[in-house]
């Protein structure tokens, strides 16, 4: 087992990552900036009232993005499986 195979695996890891978990973090970062904007027009400076709507959007999220972030994850995984016999001897 090479130094570049194992960089090549460990930047796919990353970037498997980074995919993956991507949409969840974006819907999360927007919906925090929302309320951030709410909490600052209205005056309301209650810290607990963004972790009801963020938890809310990140749950839906996960229902909409989990098949493919799922799929994601498991191509990836049947990739390394099959490519075990570089990483062997």
């Amino acid at each position: 087992m090479t130094s570049d195979l194992v960089l090549q695996i460990a930047q796919g890891t990353v970037y498997t990552i980074l995919i993956v978990t991507a949409p969840v973090l974006g819907i999360g970062l927007l919906v925090g900036l929302l309320v951030s904007i709410f909490q600052a027009t209205t005056q309301i400076q209650e810290q607990t009232l963004a972790f009801i709507p963020k938890i809310v959007a990140i749950f839906l999220g996960l229902l909409f993005f989990g098949p493919w972030m799922l799929q994601t994850v498991v191509e990836f995984t049947a990739e390394i499986f099959g490519n075990l016999h570089k990483f062997v001897g």
